[in-house]
Parts: structure tokens; C-alpha cells; sequence
């Protein structure tokens, strides 16, 4: 029996991940679960699987939840230590890391220092402290296993495979709901419309960012550290089925890909469940309904976020962290409807363009430039 901390379990990748968990009673138990602010699902999933201990980020309005939780027998904590502390407890097996943002770095770090897997969905955390969190897993010993769809392909890809033997790592994106809006059309798009994504059901912020294609040049990022492959060896492919979920071409020219149906609760069971494999009654892939798969190269002039994704990347040091930071402070403001959606990578651009560099992104230069980049287009929206 493998024993999880979810981080983030009332979001969507948390209560896959949970949904995943009822599906095989007995390999699992859950330890410790966190959310950000929703005290109410945290209570039925406390009910549900009975954790030692829950983490509420944001101090609750209500008083009350304590005894609340008290009742159940469930230790309740508050604050963004508390989610610190819990990840590095050794009654744990694998932390699943579903926060959004950069908040999750914190948590990813102290568990992989406890020599712990992690099981990260929260790719902000290779985005921002990449080089960091590869060499303190090798340091400690920790395991970074990816939940992504795209990243958990490439791990399936790779399996067996030396890393020598990667030509070329291939991430296939959706291309979003506008791949084929006009990009003179981008400044009338409305927060409804960005937040329609094709395929695939996720939290609002990932959404826009998949609106944006940003989402893919984070991915691009994750990548790099993950699998240890250079920059110009990462490519992306539009795929608007989202049935490929990724691929490997190999020095010899062979192509391995992973396919199947859009749940991100495949990947979310494969971190769970690695090495193994276990049985389930997910929906299976259907070929005689997916006769034709189509592919294009990614529009860079239209989708400026990936292509400042792949800068930032080159440009190293903290860039990738003003990338981020800055791409996550405007598109809270889209979706507080105070910008419009084409302000996005122009906010994103101009805070890489008059950023301070620094070509060694230690934790405190990482924080450092965060902040300044939230504050930056914080400072251009107010105007």
C-alpha cells in the first residue's frame, strides 16, 4: 500500500487524483491532504478518505473548522508552512504536488530533500528552480515523476531507453480554442470564450494559459530539466485531438508516441502506481472513432507565449521565474477582466525585456525575481 500527500486535492488534478485512489481500495491510503482555500471539499474529502491531517493555506473566515475536523479525528492546519511541513513527513510514500503556481516550489523542495517521489503536476516548480530541483533530487535522492499528459508520455516513451538514445522530444499541444482564430481578432476575445477549452477540463488559470499556448512553453521548460535535454532537441506540435499525447524520436529515426483518451486520470494512476501498472475502468481508445489525427507546426507570431517561453528558456538563469511570475499576474488580471486577452504576452515580454539578469538562479535570486516581476505588472496595469 502506497501512503500519499495530496497537495491541491480540491483541484482538478487533486480530486482525479482521489478519484483515482477510490478506484483501487486498498493500494492506496492518504495521509495528508492540502487545499488553498476551499474549506467545504476539503471537509467531504477529510470525510471521505480519513487523513491524518489536512492543510488549509488561507485561514478560513468560519472559526469553527477546527473542532469541525476535530470531530473526525483529522488534525487541522493552516498556513503555507503547514503545506511545507506535511511534505516532508516520512509516513509518506509519494507527494503528489497539484498547487498552482509557483507556491507549489516550497513543498516540492522539502520532500524531494526528505528523499521522497514526488508526483508533480505543478509545473511551475521546474519552470522557475528547474536546475535547483533536478540537483537537490540527485542530492537526496528524491524522484520527480511527471502527472502532466505530455510529460507522462515522454516518461512511458522513454522507459528502457537510455537518454543518449533521444534525437528529439515532441510535445503535442491542443492548439487551444483559437488555433484557428485570427490573431487580429485576439484583442475582442472574451473571458468566456479563453476559458472554453476543446479538450480538456482544468482549472482557470491552466486554461487560459492553454488558451494562450503558454501552458506549452511552460511544458517546454519542464521538459528541459526533467528528461536533461537541450532546448533546441524539445519541439511542439499541434495535435488538435489530443490523442498523441507526446513523443520520442530516437538517434536512429524510430518514433515512439503514447496514445489515449483525453483523462488526466491515466497519467495521475501511472505516477501513482509506477513502476507497475494497474487495471481500471477508465474509458479505453475507440480507433474506428479516430480515423484521421492531424498535425501542424505551432503559429509563434500568433501564440507570442511560447515563443517567449522558448527565450526565457535559452536565456536561462531567472528568467524562466519573470517568465512565470509575470505570465501568472496577467492572467489573473484577464480573469478579473481588468486586461484584455492579447495584454497577456505583452506583459509577459516587456517584464522579460527590463528584467535585472541573473545567470545563476539560486532559491533566493528565484524569490527575488518573482517578486519583482509580480510587482512589475502589477505597476503596468495600474498604469
Amino acid at each position: 500500500m502506497k501512503r500519499l500527500a495530496i497537495l491541491g486535492s480540491t483541484g482538478s488534478i487533486g480530486v482525479n487524483s482521489l478519484n483515482v485512489v477510490e478506484t483501487h481500495p486498498g493500494a492506496f491510503e492518504v495521509v495528508y491532504l492540502a487545499a488553498h482555500s476551499n474549506a467545504e471539499l476539503l471537509y467531504e474529502q477529510a470525510q471521505r478518505f480519513h487523513p491524518r491531517a489536512v492543510v488549509l493555506v488561507q485561514s478560513p473566515v468560519s472559526s469553527d473548522w477546527s473542532e469541525r475536523f476535530k470531530k473526525l479525528g483529522v488534525e487541522f492546519l493552516t498556513g503555507a508552512a503547514a503545506l511545507v511541513e506535511i511534505a516532508a513527513g516520512a509516513d509518506m510514500d509519494v507527494v503528489v504536488n497539484a498547487i498552482v503556481g509557483a507556491a507549489g516550489l516550497p513543498a516540492t523542495l522539502r520532500a524531494l530533500r526528505q528523499g521522497l517521489t514526488v508526483a508533480l503536476a505543478n509545473k511551475e516548480t521546474l519552470v522557475v528552480a528547474g536546475e535547483l530541483v533536478t540537483s537537490e533530487a540527485r542530492r537526496h535522492g528524491g524522484t520527480l515523476i511527471p502527472i502532466d499528459s505530455e510529460h507522462s508520455a515522454l516518461w512511458q516513451c522513454l522507459v528502457g531507453e537510455s537518454r543518449q538514445s533521444i534525437e528529439k522530444l515532441i510535445l503535442t499541444a491542443s492548439g487551444g480554442p483559437f488555433r484557428q482564430r485570427a490573431k487580429a481578432d485576439f484583442a475582442r476575445i472574451t473571458l468566456a470564450e479563453a476559458l472554453r477549452h476543446p479538450n480538456w477540463t482544468m482549472g482557470r488559470k491552466i486554461t487560459i494559459d492553454s488558451a494562450t499556448l503558454m501552458n506549452k512553453g511552460l511544458e517546454v521548460i519542464e521538459a528541459r530539466w526533467l528528461f536533461d535535454v537541450p532546448v533546441e532537441r524539445i519541439h511542439v506540435l499541434v495535435h488538435p485531438q489530443s490523442i498523441i499525447h507526446s513523443m520520442v524520436e530516437f538517434v536512429d529515426g524510430s518514433i515512439k508516441a503514447q496514445l489515449g483518451v483525453p483523462d488526466m486520470r491515466l497519467p495521475i494512476q501511472y505516477a501513482l502506481t509506477y513502476p507497475e501498472r494497474l487495471p481500471n475502468q477508465f474509458p479505453r481508445m475507440n480507433f474506428q472513432q479516430w480515423r484521421q489525427l492531424d498535425f501542424q507546426e505551432p503559429d509563434l507570431e500568433k501564440f507570442v507565449c511560447l515563443r517567449l517561453a522558448y527565450e526565457a528558456l535559452r536565456e536561462g538563469g531567472t528568467a524562466p521565474a519573470v517568465l512565470n511570475a509575470a505570465n501568472e499576474e496577467a492572467v489573473h488580471a484577464f480573469l478579473r477582466e481588468t486586461i484584455r486577452f492579447d495584454q497577456i504576452p505583452h506583459l509577459v515580454d516587456a517584464a522579460l525585456q527590463r528584467h535585472e539578469r541573473h545567470g545563476h538562479a539560486d532559491f533566493e535570486r528565484v524569490l527575488a525575481a518573482d517578486g519583482w516581476a509580480r510587482d512589475f505588472v502589477k505597476q503596468q496595469i495600474r498604469g
